[in-house]
Parts: structure tokens; C-alpha cells; sequence
């Protein structure tokens, strides 16, 4: 069948993308589904840092791809040996298709799928499979998912069914934004209640962590952003201060909050200056986790002696450290119950042409969490 999808051709374009237009929406020529291979409708995607660092070069992919990871729709087609999806079914996609059989995944941490790691570094799906043609040339797949367009072939276990009086605009960020940022909390490391928790960072994965946090009752809620609006959403949020990051006496200000630090530190932004101010507002004997993806050059420099004398934690945080199967439904429940506001995140929605100016929204900071509705 034909499709539109928006398609990655060079990456590492200057800004502002809408005149060096990185994305091009062009029709595609889609497979139907193959063994195991669900065909879905796309309704909503969100646009989400980590797709504008594979835009930007920061995460090298192999090109043409047609990206987007975080989305949802409607199956349309199954093929041979899928069961327990119908057509009509609502679906949530997740970038990690966990394969239920390889050490992570059988020791409890599909998160760390050795298969679904090495389709997603190739541009693959998860059996090795390329469903995106044009002109006879394949093109490659963005973690399993290619939300982007108007349908997309994805691997079964790529996708977890949801409940179809949940809104497609909402129901795509429980994909990533909520599952990364809301399972760092949660599922990392659990941090006991009365514990003073810092976040850094506060995109859309950002505020999803800080919503995180709020569940396990914190005695302190520190939000750290650049921003000032960033900083005034994360006050009618939840936090109860604010620090700007990029104050050279940031780290001074979070120390002397807390009497020493925060027990847990969590950064977001994906950058190495982020995650060393994390480190420097984490106690002695407290943990600093990371779910933010800088570029691989990116080395970050702390003391040797400290993580020994001051029994320091650091971790490391992906998808969540997420069971996607058993985790979006948990998290849209808690949504449901009125624990988890993440609807609060959505901040605009555009067309698909308008992919370009979307990026530019988020690469100065403008944007939480914008929806392309399909």
C-alpha cells in the first residue's frame, strides 16, 4: 500500500528546520504485514527529544529513516501467528520490542532486549524485516516504530493494546515520554517516601519524572530547567522549588535546600553538563540516575574516591527500566485514578506537513510535548 511518512534524509542540518527541511513527508511504499507484523493505522505521535537527536546527529542512525518512536493507533491488519490483536484494536507503540526470550528479557529486564537492541540500531524491525520502500530502495525504520506517518508495519511486540476510550493524542506519550520519565522514578529505583528528589531537565520526560516523583511523597521537590516557564509548570505541577540550571550557583542552591543534597537526582535533558550538576546536588550515600541520551563522543568526569567515601550510586535508566506490557497499562490506571496528570504535558498539535516548525518548537525550548495527528 501507499503511505506518507516523514522521512529523515541528512542529518545534522542547520537550524531553523524549516528552511533546511531535514524532514521531507513523502509517499512510501509499505509491506503488509509479515509473520508476527501488525499493520496500524497511526492516529497521534509525539515529538520527543530523542527524535531530534537522531534529527540533529546527536544519535547517529543509519539513513534514510523514517522516524518517530512515540505513537498510537488502530490495527488494521495482523499477520500469520499474531493472536491477541484485532483489528479495531487501540495500540500504544514501544521502542523497544521486547522479545521475551534473551537473557534481559527472561531475567525480568525486557528494557535491555538484546534483539529489540540490535533491529533498533540497524533501522530494522524486530525479526530483521524492512517494511518502508520508495523506488525499490528500503528505507529504514526508527526503533520499530516510524510514527511519523500515516500507517506503519511494526513487529507485535512493539505494540501493547490500551483502552479505546483513550484519547490517540494522549495515549501516544504513555509510549515514551511517560514510560521513560514516570519509570525512572518508579522502576529504577523507588525512591521511600519523605525522600528529597531533584530533577533536571523538564521536557516532556522531565515533567513526566517529576509526576513520577510526586507518587513516592517526597519530603523536597526540586525542579532544575534553564527556562523560567519550564520552572513556573513544574511549581503547578507538583514541585515545591525550582532552581535555574544554568546558575553558576545552582548546585550551592540545591545543597543548601536540602542540607546536603537531594537522596535521589534524576537527569533529563540528555546533556553531560546536566548530568554533572545531578552528580554535585546528590548527597553522600544518595543515587543519581540518568535517562537522558547525549552523543557517544560525550565522556562526563567525576571523582574517583567520591562514589567510593561517599558510597555514591550512579544509574542508568532506559525506557524506564519499563515492562512495556505491564507498565502502560499501570501508568494509563494511574492517569485514570487521578494520580498521574500527564495529560497536563500536551502543550500543541500539528499537521504532518508541518513537521519541520515542530522541531524547531522543541529544539529552542518552546515546546513540552507537541502531537502530530495523522
Amino acid at each position: 500500500m501507499k503511505t506518507r511518512a516523514a522521512v529523515l534524509v541528512e542529518s545534522g542540518l542547520p537550524r531553523p528546520y524549516v528552511q533546511s527541511r531535514p524532514l521531507q513527508v513523502i509517499e512510501l511504499d509499505l509491506d503488509p504485514p509479515g509473520e508476527h507484523e501488525v499493520l496500524v493505522r497511526m492516529h497521534a505521535a509525539g515529538i520527543c527529544h530523542s527524535d531530534l537527536s537522531v534529527v540533529n546527529g546527536d544519535r547517529p542512525r543509519p539513513l534514510p529513516m523514517a522516524i518517530g518512536h512515540e505513537g498510537a493507533g488502530e490495527v488494521l491488519e495482523v499477520g500469520a501467528g499474531v493472536q491477541d490483536l484485532s483489528p479495531g484494536d487501540h495500540v500504544v507503540a514501544a521502542f523497544v520490542p521486547c522479545c521475551g526470550a534473551c537473557e534481559p528479557c527472561t531475567s525480568g529486564r525486557p528494557a535491555l532486549c538484546e534483539p529489540g537492541l540490535a533491529a533498533n540500531t540497524a533501522g530494522t524491525l524486530l525479526r530483521g524485516g524492512r517494511r518502508l520502500h520508495r523506488g525499490g530502495s528500503g528505507i529504514h525504520h526508527h526503533l520499530g516504530v516510524s510514527a511519523f506517518a500515516q500507517h506503519a508495519t511494526m513487529a507485535r511486540e512493539s505494540l501493547v493494546r490500551v483502552d479505546a476510550s483513550l484519547p490517540y493524542d494522549l495515549a501516544a506519550v504513555f509510549g515514551c515520554a511517560v514510560m521513560t520519565g514516570v519509570g525512572a522514578v518508579t522502576n529504577t529505583v523507588q525512591p521511600p517516601p519523605g525522600a528529597a528528589i531533584a530533577v533536571i531537565g523538564l521536557g516532556g520526560v522531565g515533567l513526566a519524572a517529576l509526576l513520577g516523583a510526586r507518587l513516592h511523597e517526597p519530603s523536597m521537590l526540586i525542579a532544575c530547567d534553564p527556562l523560567a516557564a519550564k520552572r513556573d509548570l513544574a511549581l503547578r505541577l507538583g514541585a515545591t522549588h525550582v532552581v535555574d540550571a544554568t546558575d553558576a550557583g545552582a548546585a550551592e542552591q540545591v545543597r543548601e535546600l536540602t542540607r546536603g543534597g537531594v537522596h535521589y537526582a534524576f537527569e533529563m535533558a540528555g546533556s553531560v553538563k546536566a548530568m554533572d550538576l545531578a552528580y554535585r546536588i546528590t548527597r553522600r550515600g544518595g543515587t543519581t540516575v540518568t535517562a537522558g541520551l547525549s552523543h557517544p563522543r560525550e565522556l562526563l568526569q567525576i571523582p574517583h574516591v567520591g562514589i567510593v567515601a561517599e558510597e555514591r550510586t550512579i544509574k542508568g535508566s532506559y525506557l524506564g527500566s519499563c515492562d512495556p506490557a505491564r507498565d502502560i497499562p499501570r501508568f494509563i490506571g494511574l492517569y485514570r485514578a487521578g494520580r498521574l496528570p500527564v495529560d497536563r504535558l500536551l502543550d500543541g498539535q500539528l499537521e504532518l506537513k508541518d513537521i519541520n516548525t515542530g522541531f524547531d518548537r522543541l529544539a529552542s525550548g518552546q515546546a513540552i510535548r507537541q502531537i502530530v495527528r495523522l
